[in-house]
C-alpha cells in the first residue's frame, strides 16, 4: 500500500522547509518499509501567480484524495492587499476537508532551557499541547467591511465545541491527564456556551481527566509565568491562534514548532507554525525542525506509523542536544544540512 501525500511547498521559505520534511519522511519511510507517494501541488501565493486561485481545482482534488497533506508555508508581501490572498487558500483547505482541530505541541528540548526567552527555571520541563478549534468562531463568521463601521460575527454551536473538546480530552488521556479550557466566559456568550459544553462532555465521557478553566487574558500571563504547569490547553479559534504563537517562542524559536490539523477522517494537514519568512527565502537559513516534526506527527496520526514518528523525533532531539541546528537557535547548519543530519541518522 502506498500512502498518498499531497505536497504543498507554498511560498517564501516554504519550499525549503517542506523539502527538508520530505527528505526526512523518505528516510523514515525507507527505514520502516513504508511506501510514500508525493503529489506536488501549487498552493497559496504561487497558486495565485500560476492559476489566479490560492487553492486551485487540481490542488483541491489532490488534497481530497490524499492520506495526508504536507505544507510548507504561505503568504508574503507580494500578495498583501490583493482581492485574492494566500491565506484564503488555507482557510478554504481547512474548511473543505473538515479539519476542525489544530494540535500544536510546545516542548523545551534538553539543553535548550537557556535559549528560551524565559528564565531557565521557568522554561524547564515545558511539554504542553494546545488544541485549537479551527473552523468556527470569528474567522468564519458573517462579516461586514466598511470604512466607518465593520463587523465580524463570532458564533459557535455545542456540536463544534464538543468535537474539538473530545480531541483534547483524548490527547490528555495519552499525556498527563489534564485539560485547561480557555475562554472569556465573563464577557462573551460564545464562551459561556463553550464552558458549559466542555464541562458537560467531561462529566459524561471523560471523568478520568482533570479539567480546569482560565480566562484568555489570565492565560496569556500564566503561559509566561508558569508554562510547565500546563498539559493540554483547549481553546477556540482566535484565542488559540494567539496563544499558540505566544507559547511557541517559549521553546527558543518559532522555527521549532510543528502542528497538525485533523478532522473526523484519517487525512490531516501537517505544517510548521511559522510564516513564509520572505526576508530569508532562498538563503538556506530557515529552521526546518518545525516542518520535520510536523512530518513526524503525520506518520503518527494519519499514517498510523508511531515507530517512524518516534524515530524522527528522537533523531531531532539527539541532533539538537549535540548542538546542531540553524542560526536562530545558535547553530551553524543550513536548512538542508540539518535535514541531511536527521535523514542520515535515520538511515
Amino acid at each position: 500500500m502506498t500512502h498518498r501525500i499531497a505536497y504543498l511547498p507554498g511560498d517564501g521559505v516554504g519550499p525549503e522547509v517542506a523539502g527538508a520534511a520530505r527528505m526526512v519522511s523518505e528516510a523514515a519511510a525507507a527505514k520502516f518499509d513504508i511506501a510514500l507517494g508525493f503529489i506536488g501541488c501549487d498552493f497559496g501565493g504561487v497558486a495565485i501567480d500560476h492559476h489566479d486561485d490560492p487553492f486551485p481545482a487540481a490542488t483541491r482534488d489532490a488534497c481530497a484524495e490524499a492520506d495526508a497533506i504536507l505544507l510548507g508555508a504561505v503568504g508574503g508581501p507580494k500578495w498583501d492587499g490583493g482581492l485574492k490572498r494566500p491565506e484564503q487558500g488555507l482557510l478554504a483547505l481547512r474548511k473543505e476537508l473538515g479539519l476542525f482541530a489544530n494540535l500544536r505541541p510546545v516542548k523545551i528540548f534538553k539543553g535548550h532551557e537557556a535559549k528560551s526567552p524565559l528564565t531557565p527555571e521557568r522554561a524547564e520541563g515545558v511539554d504542553l499541547l494546545i488544541v485549537r478549534e479551527l473552523t468556527g468562531g470569528i474567522y468564519f463568521g458573517a462579516r461586514e467591511e466598511g470604512d466607518e463601521i465593520a463587523r465580524d460575527e463570532c458564533a459557535y454551536s455545542r456540536e463544534e465545541v464538543e468535537r474539538v473538546a473530545c480531541v483534547a480530552f483524548e490527547a490528555a488521556r495519552a499525556r498527563g491527564g489534564r485539560v485547561t479550557s480557555v475562554d472569556k466566559a465573563n464577557v462573551l456568550a460564545t464562551s459561556r456556551l463553550w464552558r458549559k459544553a466542555v464541562i458537560a462532555l467531561r462529566d459524561a465521557d471523560f471523568s478520568d481527566v482533570d479539567l480546569d478553566h482560565e480566562l484568555v487574558d489570565a492565560m496569556a500571563m500564566k503561559l509566561i509565568q508558569a508554562p510547565a504547569r500546563f498539559d493540554v490547553i483547549l481553546t477556540e479559534n482566535m484565542f488559540g491562534d494567539i496563544l499558540s504563537d505566544e507559547a511557541s517562542v517559549i521553546a527558543a524559536s518559532i522555527g521549532l514548532a510543528p502542528s497538525a490539523s485533523i478532522g473526523a477522517g484519517k487525512a490531516g494537514l501537517y505544517e510548521p507554525i511559522h510564516g513564509s519568512a520572505p526576508d530569508i527565502a532562498g538563503e538556506d537559513k530557515a529552521n526546518p525542525v518545525g516542518a520535520i516534526l510536523s512530518a513526524a506527527m503525520m506518520f503518527r496520526i494519519s499514517l498510523a506509523a508511531p515507530d517512524a514518528a518516534a524515530a524522527i523525533e528522537n533523531a531531532v532531539e539527539a541532533a539538537l542536544a549535540a548542538g546542531h541546528g540553524t542560526a536562530d537557535i545558535g547553530g551553524t547548519d543550513g536548512c538542508k544540512a540539518f535535514a541531511g543530519r536527521i535523514a542520515e541518522a535515520l538511515a
